[in-house]
C-alpha cells in the first residue's frame, strides 16, 4: 500500500485541477485546494471532509499566496507535491485586447504561478525536497494566431520554471512542465475570453480563434481523466520529467514547429560563429 502524499492544488473547482482532485482523494491522498468560489467544492467537501483543505485564492492577488502557501504548510505539516494549475485562455490579436485584459493574463498564468513557486519554495527546502508541476500547454512550446498573450503567460512561465528546476535539483525538489494538447474540459469555452473586436482583423488568421471560442464546435481530442492520471503518476518518477506532453494535436504541433525552429537555428551557425573574435583574441 502506497504513502498517503499531500497535494497543494491551485484552481480545483474545474478541469485538470478538479479532476486531479478527485483522483487522488479517491486514491486516499490528501488536497489542498485553492478556488474562487468555495461553494463550487461543497459536494467534494461533504465527501472528504478533512481530506480535502480548501482555501479562497485570487492568483493576481500576490499577498494572499504568500499567505494561503504558508497557512497551508503550517496546518498540514508537509506537503509533497505543489500543481500551479489556474489560469484561463485570452483568444484574439494583441493589438485587440485592452491594458487590463494584457495585465489579467499575465498577472493570473504568469506572476501567479512565478509567485506561487517562490511562495512554496522555503517549505520544500526545509522539509528536505517535494515536487512542483507547472500546468503549461502545446502553446508553451508551439504558437498560434490570435493567442499572442496566452502564450506570452505560458513561454514565460516554461523558462521560468526551467531555470527553477536548476536552481533548486540540489535540494531534492524536481519540477515538472506538463503540455496537454486540446483536451474536453470546459477550458476552451468556458474559461476562455475574448478580446475586443477590431473589424479589421476579421482578415487576419487571428480571428480563426475567435471564431472557434464563438461558434463552439470545435471537440478537442483530449481526455482530461487520462491527462490528470499521466500528472498524478509523474509525481512517482525520479528524477522528474522535465517536460510531458499530452496529446496526439500536441505532440505533432510541438514536433512540427520545434524541428522548424532547429532547422533555421542550424542554418545560422556558421553566421553566430562569425561574430566572435577570433581564437585567442
Amino acid at each position: 500500500m502506497k504513502n498517503q502524499r499531500t497535494w497543494l492544488i491551485t484552481g480545483v473547482n474545474s478541469g485538470f485541477g478538479r479532476l486531479m482532485t478527485e483522483q487522488l482523494l479517491a486514491n486516499g491522498d490528501r488536497v489542498a485546494g485553492t478556488v474562487r468560489d468555495l461553494a463550487a467544492m461543497d459536494d467534494l467537501k461533504a465527501r472528504y471532509g478533512n481530506m480535502l483543505w480548501l482555501a479562497s485564492l485570487d492568483m493576481t492577488d500576490t499577498p494572499a499566496i504568500r499567505h494561503v502557501a504558508d497557512q497551508a504548510f503550517q496546518e498540514l505539516g508537509q506537503i509533497d507535491v505543489v500543481v500551479s494549475n489556474a489560469g484561463y485562455g485570452l483568444i484574439g490579436a494583441a493589438e485587440e485586447a485592452t491594458d487590463e485584459q494584457v495585465e489579467h493574463q499575465l498577472s493570473t498564468n504568469l506572476t501567479g504561478s512565478i509567485q506561487l513557486i517562490r511562495s512554496v519554495l522555503p517549505h520544500l527546502r526545509r522539509q528536505g525536497g517535494g515536487r512542483i508541476i507547472q500546468l503549461s500547454t502545446m502553446g508553451g512550446q508551439a504558437t498560434f494566431p490570435g493567442g499572442s498573450l496566452y502564450h506570452a503567460g505560458k513561454w514565460g512561465i516554461e523558462g521560468f520554471v526551467d531555470s527553477v528546476s536548476q536552481e533548486v535539483a540540489v535540494f531534492n525538489i524536481g519540477c515538472t512542465l506538463v503540455e496537454p494538447g486540446g483536451a474536453r474540459t470546459g477550458f476552451r469555452y468556458r474559461s476562455s475570453r475574448l478580446t475586443t473586436k477590431i473589424d479589421a482583423y476579421d482578415a487576419s488568421p487571428a480571428s480563426m480563434g475567435r471564431r472557434m471560442i464563438e461558434q463552439g464546435t470545435s471537440i478537442p481530442p483530449g481526455d482530461p481523466a487520462k491527462m490528470a492520471a499521466i500528472m498524478i503518476d509523474s509525481a512517482d518518477q525520479h528524477p522528474a520529467p522535465k517536460r510531458i506532453a499530452l496529446g496526439s494535436d500536441a505532440y505533432t504541433v510541438m514536433h512540427k514547429q520545434l524541428s522548424e525552429r532547429l532547422a533555421a537555428l542550424e542554418a545560422q551557425k556558421e553566421l553566430a560563429f562569425s561574430t566572435d573574435f577570433p581564437p585567442g583574441a
